[in-house]
């Protein structure tokens, strides 16, 4: 899985430095199931995707739909272990630890962008 930084579009201001991109069939299957909690900065965006279920996890998630553009179509909020969650439309997901939307301030509507981290670090002048 590569890794990518999670930004809003508007601004740029970087929300989530650490996710990581399931792409593959088997990526987005695994999910978080067997994974440790995600920390602050952390997440996973599995793409293409429009619904997800926490079966067998041991702790909530916040998670966000997203369309193909990266426009937020639904936000859910520490959804529970044994619990799944979908939208419409969705393009892709993000999975984030509890309490990410809040804190955030994610609204549906508002559209987020992810690029490499590898590329963002090295913006920064960072190897």
């Amino acid at each position: 899985m590569n890794l990518v930084v999670i930004k809003r579009k508007q601004g740029q201001e970087v929300l989530f430095p650490q996710v990581r991109h399931a792409r593959t069939p088997w990526h987005r299957l695994r999910g978080l199931i067997g994974r440790p909690r995600l920390k602050q900065g952390e997440g996973l965006l599995l793409s293409p995707c429009g619904s997800v279920h926490t079966l067998g996890m041991g702790y909530p998630l916040d998670v966000v739909f997203l369309d193909k553009e990266g426009r937020i179509l639904r936000c859910v909020s520490r959804l529970a272990p044994f619990r799944k969650a979908r939208a419409r439309r969705a393009r892709h997901t993000l999975e984030l630890p509890p309490g990410s939307i809040e804190g955030f301030g994610l609204k549906v509507g508002e559209e987020l962008q992810w690029v490499s981290a590898r590329i963002e670090t090295i913006e920064r002048g960072e190897t």
